[in-house]
């Protein structure tokens, strides 16, 4: 056990976080997403929720400031966003990074291809639809 970390973060996850590096981007995926069709380095979370991950992740590293660091996937037509979703991450994230803008929204396929090319997923509990959210790494700073 290390202090200071998070009990929600595996050391498999601490891992995948520390060797990230700035740009680097990591998927925080719903139950219902297809994570291991995606990429080939998966990580469960089965039981958490983002917003659990989120606490946890994020005083361990800075989110991007030259691009959008924070993505969620825009409803498909016909289908509607629940906004307490995006509200809640929001409330998680402003408690560690309060300069962080809302979340970017792109169509499912560019999510898909984002995911493609993330360095890592982490399949959660998280069962809300349009529950997916992609973060980027930023310099870390000391």
């Amino acid at each position: 056990m290390l202090k200071g970390i998070a009990p929600c973060i595996s050391p498999d996850l601490l891992k995948v976080l520390a060797d990230m590096g700035h740009g680097d981007e990591i998927v925080l995926a719903d139950a219902h997403f297809p994570g291991h069709t995606m990429n080939g380095r998966v990580l469960r979370a089965d039981g958490l929720s983002v917003t659990d991950l989120l606490d946890g992740i994020l005083p361990l590293f800075d989110l991007d400031t030259y691009a959008d660091p924070l993505v969620m996937m825009e409803a498909v037509s016909g289908d509607e966003l629940d906004p307490s979703v995006e509200e809640q991450y929001l409330e998680v994230v402003h408690r560690h990074a309060p300069e962080a803008k809302a979340p970017a929204r792109i169509d499912r396929f560019a999510f898909y291809d984002r995911t493609r090319d993330a360095f890592a997923v982490i399949m959660t509990g998280e069962t809300r639809k349009y529950g997916n959210l992609l973060l980027k790494k930023g310099v870390t700073s000391v």
